[in-house]
């Protein structure tokens, strides 16, 4: 995508080619042969785009649910929020007299802004900012953002009194994640220039973040998840700091705030096993959880809790016990068999295994299904045969 094909597809004759593209429900193979046919009807150039536009809305779905209507760009579309996580932490923002998307790219969070306060959306990137008009008009929040192009570095910023802000930095080069905090583009450094300036600054960062880089920073550390799958951190300062650490699920809001607590009991595996949420494992507060919950661990160096009742927590998933075995492929294919298990789930956690191969060797056949943890308890390698449960069992009453 490129700027000149952003504005023909804006245009009467762009707009009946992205129809015509949308209704193939195209994916990546489809590319050229939808081009091929789409250039009889319209300009090969405007072709191509609109099939890649249609494309792309396909894969945003995920993402946005008006992505039939909206616009992007790959590397954009990579790196934006998802709808829900813009919207929830948009909602901290409320009752700013006016917000800075600083970094805004094609806009999910300042269009999630937008409805909170007044934003100015700054961005070095004319396609993003064009991206982002074009998404605001779509949604019907072009008369709440204001946009700027400029480098960050560089930006002499105004902050009125009260002001808040949002930091999306760039955080791939070329295609290639970046890892360091320092070297994203603008580096975090940047923070102690605006800090003084703001009464609130949140700034999304990669989940994958490492703890060591963050020291030294006086923020409170949120970790997101979207239905069980990790999606963000974000570092919240000034008067948007309300914890240390906070791990927060979505749809909820569920939230579990530090400080972590202090160690579990270490147990061996018992009726029930939980796997905390990956939000809850990158903010460190598994102890947290397990306390709140009456659960020990099974090892201490295993991020994985049990105990005799099932307790209905968002924060973590239930299975219920069928069998702990020591590890070893016969010993678990046998028992496997005995349950006429033809088809299992395999996860790993703290385990050397390359589970895709494991599960070739194990030759299943059967009718049944379960899922197996490959782990340690107290330092031994084990398997446990789980069932997984999306209630409680009837002789148990949740807590």
């Amino acid at each position: 995508m490129h700027l000149e094909a952003l504005r023909a597809l804006q245009t009467p004759v762009g707009q009946a080619a992205l129809l015509a593209a949308g209704e193939a429900q195209p994916k990546e193979p489809d590319f050229l042969p939808l081009v091929q046919q789409l250039a009889r009807r319209f300009p090969e150039a405007v072709a191509r785009a609109a099939v890649e536009q249609a494309i792309l809305r396909r894969r945003a779905r995920e993402k946005f649910p008006r992505a039939g209507v909206m616009y992007f760009e790959r590397s954009a579309l990579e790196q934006a929020t998802p709808e829900a996580v813009a919207a929830h932490r948009a909602r901290r923002f409320q009752g700013s007299p006016m917000v800075f998307d600083l970094g805004c790219g094609l806009g999910a969070d300042a269009m999630a802004l937008a409805a909170m306060a007044p934003v100015v959306a700054v961005d070095r990137d004319s396609l993003r900012l064009a991206l982002l008009r074009a998404n605001a008009e779509a949604l019907g929040r072009q008369g709440q953002i204001h946009l700027i192009r400029a480098d960050l570095h560089a930006l002499p910023l105004q902050f009125p009194p009260g002001s808040a802000a949002f930091f999306d930095p760039e955080r791939r080069d070329d295609g290639r994640r970046i890892h360091r905090v320092q070297d994203y583009h603008p580096p975090l450094s940047l923070l102690n220039v605006w800090l003084p300036l703001l009464s609130g600054l949140a700034v999304k960062v990669s989940p994958a973040v490492r703890r060591a880089e963050l020291e030294g920073l006086d923020c409170e550390r949120e970790f997101i998840s979207l239905r069980g799958s990790l999606k963000e951190a974000t570092l919240w300062f000034g008067r948007f700091k309300s914890a240390d650490q906070r791990a927060t699920l979505l749809p909820g809001p569920h939230t579990l705030t530090g400080p972590e607590g202090p160690p579990l009991p270490i147990e061996p595996p018992r009726r029930y096993i939980y796997e905390p949420d990956p939000a809850v494992l990158r903010a460190g507060l598994v102890h947290k959880l397990g306390a709140h919950i009456g659960a020990a661990q099974i090892d201490p160096t295993i991020a994985i809790l049990t105990c005799d009742r099932l307790i209905n927590t968002p924060f973590a998933r239930a299975y219920r016990l069928v069998e702990a075995l020591p590890f070893g492929l016969k010993r678990l294919r046998r028992a496997l068999r005995q349950r006429d298990i033809g088809q299992a789930t395999l996860k790993k956690r703290g385990s050397p295994v390359d589970v895709d191969v494991f599960l070739r060797k194990l030759r299943l056949s059967g009718e049944g299904q379960a899922t197996v943890l490959l782990t340690r308890a107290a330092g031994k390698r084990v398997a446990l045969i789980l069932e997984p449960l999306t209630g409680p069992e009837s002789d148990e009453r949740p807590s």
